[in-house]
């Protein structure tokens, strides 16, 4: 566990996230961030630890070649330039990590391809097959296919997602500025950098502030991502990808960009692809009692805390349990059906078999299948 700075020096995986803002100048794609990124790399990788990088930049490289004065803002224009920028990039990538020693492959893929955990699992063996033959995986959204309910909505929650998924130690997300700070930097010049972040807490969410020019995501969206990783167990850093050597320094355990702590207990298996790609398709509110069994005991989900159910769903399907406030409080694989579920909610498990006429399982969410989570979605 990378519970803080000088545990960084033990790192042997990390992802790192490079947005729009960093890799791209006034004239277009900076060759010398990706080489600066790519050298790092290459250093990281001669001293045992293994890079994923999550590159943005693909509508950003492709607009300016259809003519576009503007980034586009229609999903049609949006996947035609990802489809001229892609090229643009991956060649960039391909050209600046070669020349530091380093075979690299690309990889696009969409919350579809992952939501499913046939998928899920398919692609994380891809990832693994690729690290183990020394291969750089440069990992970004298909936005030349995807579609606006299958979009991860911008490359900070990706990478955290890619993190998730390789069973990364650390991520490390650039920016254009150098972390995260009390106030608006480009508003408040007294402004402090915060070099390290105990908890995400909704206090610290309200310091987050706007994206660049270029790019889709901003600080709320990094500090979502910061906050998704800490509750499944993975430390992350957001700092300026235009500090020298950053990447390096990091993992040194120098006081750069913000740090954020860890929860102790790392997610694996099944709860980290509930935690971080599966895509609920109901929810079922519980009372009181059910929801404190759950988060402070550890405890299956039972049909007799169970006070309602939203959205069609089948046994096996991903849902959200949320409390009777609405909040969520774990993502599980049900053992029964929405339509099941209404019949048998309120009532002990002993009387499932009774009132179904069959029981697959005292449990409507088994404790093994249950990802709990503070405000995961």
């Amino acid at each position: 566990m990378l519970e803080n700075r000088q545990a960084l020096r033990k790192c042997r995986r990390l992802v790192f996230k490079a947005g729009t803002n960093v890799l791209f100048e006034k004239d277009g794609l900076s060759g010398n961030r990706l080489k600066a990124l790519a050298r790092q790399t290459a250093t990281l990788r001669r001293q045992g630890c293994e890079v994923l990088i999550v590159s943005s930049g693909a509508i950003g490289a492709g607009f300016k070649k259809l003519g576009l004065a503007e980034r586009p803002r229609t999903l049609k224009l949006k996947q035609a330039s990802a489809a001229v920028g892609q090229v643009f990039l991956m060649a960039a990538w391909e050209k600046a990590l070669s020349q530091a020693g380093l075979l690299s492959a690309q990889i696009l893929i969409t919350a579809g391809d992952l939501a499913d955990r046939a998928g899920f699992l398919n692609t994380k063996n891809t990832l693994q097959t690729l690290l183990a033959h020394k291969v750089v995986p440069v990992i970004n959204e298909n936005d030349t296919v995807a579609v606006d309910e299958l979009k991860f909505g911008e490359n900070d929650t990706l990478g955290a997602l890619v993190a998730g998924l390789a069973e990364a130690e650390l991520f490390i997300n650039l920016t254009d500025i150098e972390g995260l700070y009390d106030a608006d930097p480009r508003r408040d010049p007294q402004a402090s950098l915060l070099s390290l972040v105990e908890r995400i807490s909704p206090s610290v969410l309200a310091l987050a502030g706007g994206g660049g020019p270029l790019g889709s995501g901003g600080m709320y969206t990094k500090l979502r991502a910061a906050k998704r990783l800490a509750e499944a167990g993975t430390a992350s850093v957001i700092a300026s990808g235009a500090r020298r050597d950053v990447l390096l320094k990091i993992v040194e355990g120098q006081d750069v960009g913000t740090f954020f702590r860890p929860h102790p207990k790392k997610l694996h298996g099944k709860k980290d692809w509930l935690a971080f790609a599966s895509r609920p398709r109901g929810r079922v509110t519980v009372d009181r009692g059910c929801a404190q069994a759950l988060t402070r005991r550890g405890k299956s989900l039972l049909p007799g805390g169970i006070s309602g159910v939203e959205g069609s769903f089948a046994p096996g399907d991903p849902v959200a349990v949320q409390d009777e406030e609405g909040r969520t409080l774990a993502l599980g694989l049900s053992n029964y059906s929405s339509a099941e579920i209404e019949k048998i909610m309120g009532r002990p498990s002993r009387r499932i078999a009774e009132i179904l006429g069959y029981s697959h399982s005292d449990e409507v969410v088994h404790c093994d299948n249950l990802a709990l989570s503070e405000g995961l979605l």
